[in-house]
């Protein structure tokens, strides 16, 4: 669900003819009072076109000649990089990018995946998985390569809490005390600054605890004491109101990112750098099941559950303004997508949370990369 800067390039009558091609008329609305024309020209490509070969046919439909039989577990799919996983918590790209770890939310394994690679699983927490709890999402220290420390959002039997991970130890708790309830239990962690995490906490199925002052419930909190069991500043909030959480993602210039769904509409909010400026961008009243999101200079990309599809929005680089309907990458491809994140190269990596429906495929769940071709605008 996290971000990883890339880059890309492709030519504005394309981007014309590929943002033509998939607006979602009347599907959303957006806050037109900061509204302002994109510098340049946002641009997105359909997901079944290969970067590497934008001639070549849509790849879900070319089985590689030389590869295994498709089968349980073996997919022909050359985008998909990982299968026959439980169904997923959150997705965060390691160092270097040729790799990611998932969570599975129910199994409480963190899994290490890559192209070509068998799921290798690193560390496995306890959780209570009842309901919509589990392991939820996941984050890397900012030193992660010298401490090796992670931070998960876990429900247990009592709470909703942030841990953190460290090799052969036990999980040690970082933030407890976040409501949980019978649904409703979703949250997200990403780090701000080196010494700063973000902790979006859903509302537990009460949405009056959302505006109660007294409960972590429903906010988007600032934890600066990330040390276990040492006592520190309270969690200072920076966002009320959250109803379901989705995630929270971060751009390069600061802007912090939230998506949540509420019982009229799912949206998309911003908070400026300086954390003074709090906006609706973009709802969207069919409530198409907001999930993970990964934010680029000129783009947020928002993975939906049931509307089964990655959005991409374009968004102005100075005022986070939206001023058209988003893009859908891979709709109906590979099912209800959950985390995001950003590979280098500038490809969306999706995790599936297909095995929490009624009618999961024979290789559910899976990590996916989604393709945008040379040009893919805003994640430069």
């Amino acid at each position: 669900m996290k971000l990883a800067r890339a880059s890309s390039r492709t030519s504005a009558a394309a981007a014309a003819a590929v943002m033509a091609a998939t607006l979602l008329a009347g599907c959303a609305r957006f806050d037109d009072s900061t509204a302002s024309p994109f510098t340049p020209e946002p641009s997105f490509g359909a997901a079944e076109i290969n970067p590497a070969d934008p001639d070549a046919p849509p790849t879900s439909t070319t089985p590689n000649p030389n590869g295994p039989p498709p089968g349980p577990c073996v997919d022909l799919d050359p985008n998909v990089i990982a299968t026959c996983l439980d169904t997923t918590g959150g997705l965060v790209m390691l160092p270097g990018g040729g790799s990611a770890l998932v969570a599975e939310r129910r199994t409480g394994r963190i899994m290490q995946v890559a192209q070509g690679q068998s799921p290798i699983e690193i560390a496995r927490v306890d959780v209570d998985a009842s309901g919509d709890g589990g392991l939820l999402d996941l984050a890397l220290s900012p030193s992660y390569g010298e401490d090796g420390l992670m931070y998960a959002y876990i429900t247990t039997s009592s709470d909703n809490r942030v841990v953190r991970i460290a090799a052969g130890d036990t999980p040690k708790p970082v933030v407890t005390g976040i409501p949980r309830g019978t649904q409703g239990n979703r949250g997200a962690i990403d780090f701000y600054t080196p010494n700063q995490l973000l902790v979006l906490t859903g509302d537990a199925g009460n949405p009056a605890s959302a505006t109660d002052p007294s409960s972590l419930g429903g906010k988007l909190l600032r934890v600066e004491s990330l040390v276990p069991t040492q006592s520190g500043p309270p969690p200072q909030v920076a966002l009320s109101g959250i109803g379901t959480a989705g995630d929270v993602c971060i751009d390069p210039s600061g802007s912090i990112w939230v998506t949540d769904r509420t019982a009229v509409e799912d949206r998309l909010q911003r908070i400026d750098p300086l954390g003074a400026v709090i906006s609706p961008v973009w709802t969207w009243p069919d409530r198409p099941g907001v999930a993970g999101c990964a934010a680029g200079p000129g783009a947020v990309a928002v993975a939906l559950t049931t509307g089964k599809a990655m959005a991409v929005l374009a968004t102005d680089k100075d005022t986070g303004a939206v001023t058209a309907a988003p893009s859908l990458l891979v709709q109906d491809r590979y099912g209800e997508l959950n985390g995001a994140a950003i590979a280098p190269d500038g490809q969306i990596w999706a995790s599936t949370v297909n095995k929490n429906g009624d009618a999961p495929g024979p290789n559910d769940d899976r990590v996916v990369k989604i393709p945008i071709p040379a040009g893919g605008g805003g994640f430069d």
